[in-house]
């Protein structure tokens, strides 16, 4: 049996609990690892003081505008791999995988040239204060220069993962990850280079992640990447930007809210940004498990929605739903609990502790309802309904914390502001539950579909 067939065997016939865990566990612990070394940063820089924490917070936002076009790339392009791996076409699923590659590698290195000429002013319009700017600028501009390489790593990540090589996608993310962590504290501990090292040690992390993957990629998927596969096409280029279009809404709307949040918190002082950043990264990391998940859930429901074999899709969907909501609600009630705790770790400054205890607990009491709102986004998404995907991706990112942030600042000053995401995942969740209920309700069983063919 060939690898195309037992893959083929191994998505419609195996336990639906079992394979969803199978791919959603080491996309989790790759997803946690790099979110752990995005925190060690904040950990080791916050013993640099205020304003150093605050900068990884300002260039978070950064961050998120480089993985919104990443992940754009990777889901986008990954959704038809997995439909043309159903279809057992490798030499399809081979064009969007390499378009996708080059697509990135094109737009990261715009996207790093384009930074570092305007790297002031930028940094000024996602929240830079004064005593912020000069560790923005250093941490910054490492950011800036692995951005082509973090673009291409999470591209191929994301393609293994759609061609159930999710092992092998952890295995490169979380080799970067350690590094990082263990760069953090040689440099910045040991060097004493302070954020210049923390930018550092992350730049050369996700060059080695990059590396890792590409070998993994060549080793052991079944797509194939060259330039002749390249599309010429607009087709596929337009089917990559419409499936991927909900990852970079979300992941992109995410660095407008970060940057809004930032701006809005500026005048009441360098102490509650960095409070702010520290409650971003927790809530970050929550996520992290329902995400995981839900891109382990991903392949699995766009392989078998290609097939029509409904009754797998919706009961991985509602594994993903109540898998989800126990894992985040255990870790968002960690959070709640011990959220004066959880704050110190990273910064001992009181004011820092009384801002970032309480945005803590409310952030920790909305992401009870945030494995609704993932579960339906990427139910959508896998099933190639962009337009709901994406209307599913501008509620939490955007749609509903934007006006949420605005309204709360108006009425409530700092207090509003930091009760707004726990406000918005709350709406969130309750707007996108009745489509989840939608899809079952009008989606018909497999043997209702396959006799109507």
């Amino acid at each position: 049996m060939n690898k195309s067939e037992a893959y083929h065997r191994k998505m419609t016939e195996e336990s639906v609990s079992k394979i969803i865990i199978s791919l959603g566990i080491p996309t989790t612990i790759s997803m946690l690892i790099t979110n752990i070394y995005n925190m060690a940063d904040t950990y080791f820089v916050g013993g640099l003081g205020d304003s150093a924490q605050a900068a990884t917070g300002i260039l978070f936002t950064l961050q998120c505008i480089i993985q919104a076009v990443a992940f754009m790339l990777g889901h986008g392009s990954g959704t038809f791999v997995a439909k043309y791996l159903a279809q057992k076409n490798l030499d399809r699923a081979s064009t969007y995988t390499s378009t996708a590659f080059v697509c990135g590698a094109g737009m990261g290195l715009t996207l790093m040239s384009l930074g570092l000429i305007f790297l002031e002013p930028f940094l000024r319009f996602l929240g830079s204060t004064e005593t912020i700017l000069p560790y923005a600028k250093d941490y910054g501009m490492w950011i800036l220069i692995a951005c082509p390489f973090l673009i291409c790593s999470l591209v191929l990540n994301n393609v293994l993962r759609y061609e159930g090589k999710a092992f092998y996608a952890m295995f490169g993310l979380t080799t970067g990850g350690i590094l990082n962590i263990a760069g953090d504290y040689i440099l910045i501990e040991k060097l004493n280079m302070g954020v210049y090292g923390a930018g550092l040690s992350t730049a050369v992390s996700q060059m080695v992640s990059f590396t890792i993957l590409f070998v993994l990629y060549l080793k052991y998927a079944q797509s194939r990447l060259s330039l002749r596969f390249m599309a010429k096409e607009g087709k596929v280029y337009l089917n990559i930007f419409k499936m991927g279009l909900p990852s970079l809404i979300r992941q992109g709307l995410t660095s407008v809210s970060n940057g809004l949040l930032n701006n809005l918190i500026k005048p009441f002082g360098d102490a509650p940004i960095a409070a702010m950043s520290i409650v971003q990264k927790y809530s970050s990391f929550v996520m992290c498990v329902g995400l995981g998940i839900g891109q382990g859930y991903q392949p699995f429901a766009s392989f078998n929605y290609e097939l029509k074999e409904y009754d797998r899709v919706k009961k991985g969907s509602k594994f993903l739903l109540v898998f989800g909501t126990i894992a985040v609600g255990v870790l968002a009630t960690v959070g709640f609990i011990f959220a004066p705790t959880i704050v110190s770790l990273f910064q001992k400054d009181p004011s820092v502790i009384e801002v970032g205890t309480p945005a803590m607990r409310y952030a920790s009491i909305g992401l009870w309802f945030l494995p609704i709102s993932v579960a339906c986004n990427m139910l959508y998404q896998s099933i190639r309904k962009a337009a709901m995907a994406s209307f599913m991706a501008i509620m939490r990112s955007g749609a509903v914390l934007i006006p949420v942030l605005l309204v709360t600042n108006a009425a409530l000053g700092l207090d509003g502001i930091i009760m707004a995401q726990g406000i918005s995942d709350f709406l969130t969740g309750i707007i996108t539950l009745p489509f989840f209920i939608r899809f079952f309700k009008k989606t018909p069983s497999t043997t209702e579909a396959k006799e109507n063919l």
